[in-house]
């Protein structure tokens, strides 16, 4: 049994690790990781998104604002609207790897990637 960390690379400082399992415990909700894979796609308003997602407004504005305090979404106002778009392009790369390789696994068709030029990232 290797007790040594593998390939000769450091482990990450717990600061990262402790960021990281923030990171990962916001997308541990099947709501919050349909949210930030629908604004994967594109940004959206919070209406557009409840209908998408299958919540309510108030549900889904829940979910948009912790995902905005933690960085991982942000706003623009367009007119009187808030749009949303993901802030974080790694994420919907790690969103789309998961979700990807178990819905292959599932013996689902892979979702279509989305380059991320094409979301605003």
């Amino acid at each position: 049994m290797s007790t040594g960390s593998g390939g000769g690379s450091q482990d990450p400082p717990a600061e990262v690790l402790a960021e990281a399992a923030a990171a990962f415990g916001l997308l541990a909700t099947p709501a919050r990781l349909h949210i930030v894979w629908a604004l994967a796609q594109g940004e959206s308003d919070v209406t557009g998104l409840a209908e998408r997602v299958g919540g309510t407004l108030p549900s889904v504005s829940q979910h948009l604002t912790k995902l905005k305090l933690a960085g991982l979404v942000r706003s623009r106002r367009e007119g009187r609207r808030q749009v949303y778009l993901v802030d974080d392009p790694d994420v919907v790369t790690v969103v789309r790897l998961m979700v990807g390789q178990l819905a292959e696994r599932a013996g689902h068709s892979a979702p279509t990637p989305v380059r991320l030029r094409e979301l605003g990232a």
